[in-house]
This record gives C-alpha cells, sequence and structure tokens, in this order.
C-alpha cells in the first residue's frame, strides 16, 4: 500500500489534521465510509501496528449502542468489527513509509505529519 491516510470525511478531528498536510505530500486519501477497509487492508496495517485493538475506536458510537465494554474481546472480536462498520476504526490512520500512526492525539499527528514532510 502506498503512504495513505484513513479517514472519515464527517470527523472534525480528521478534517482538522488533513488540513495541516501540505499540498506536496504523496499520500493516498481512503475515505473509510465511501470505501470500507478490505480484509487485506486491515492485515496490513494490523502488520504494522501489532494489533487490531491498536487499530479499534471505544469511541465509536457503536462500542457504546454494542455494549462492547462489558465484554471480553479477543483479537479476533476486534478484527471482526473493525470489518463490519467503519467507525469502529481509531482515526485517522496514516500509513507512511511502512509505519503506523493511529488517532488523533497530538504527538501522534505531530509524528505523522514530520513523516510525510520527510517523505
Amino acid at each position: 500500500m502506498k503512504n495513505t491516510v484513513f479517514y472519515l470525511p464527517s470527523c472534525d478531528s480528521c478534517r482538522k489534521i488533513i488540513k495541516a498536510i501540505s499540498p506536496k505530500a504523496q499520500l493516498v486519501y481512503h475515505d473509510i465510509k465511501q470505501d470500507p477497509l478490505t480484509e487485506l487492508q486491515l492485515q496490513e496495517l494490523h502488520a504494522l501496528a501489532g494489533s487490531y485493538e491498536a487499530l479499534f475506536s471505544r469511541k465509536a458510537q457503536l462500542y457504546k449502542a454494542y455494549n462492547l465494554k462489558n465484554q471480553t474481546l479477543t483479537e479476533a472480536d476486534y478484527k471482526k468489527y473493525l470489518l463490519e462498520h467503519y467507525t469502529f476504526l481509531a482515526r485517522p490512520v496514516f500509513m507512511i513509509e511502512n509505519q503506523v500512526y493511529i488517532g488523533n492525539k497530538p504527538e501522534i499527528v505531530a509524528k505523522a505529519l514530520a513523516a510525510l514532510a520527510h517523505d
């Protein structure tokens, strides 16, 4: 996979972060709502992240709706939910030069933007 950002256009954090990306950056923008992750893409992200749990968002409304907080989830569960619905992906997720940057914490975003600047 080329350098890619997986994002949701309706997400305020994603929009703000994407706005900060240099127009010169060689980056593929992947809208996870219009084009959900494939199993192969998820496996590639998993290989870089080390676990499906690392890619999983506990802030998703469906997390609360499915009452997942009170369940013990396995890696297989995380994978299933990530493939089932786009909102379970922590976002944005940057894949840059075989490194993965997950989420919108300022330190993560700064590292992703720095990696893009060196690209």
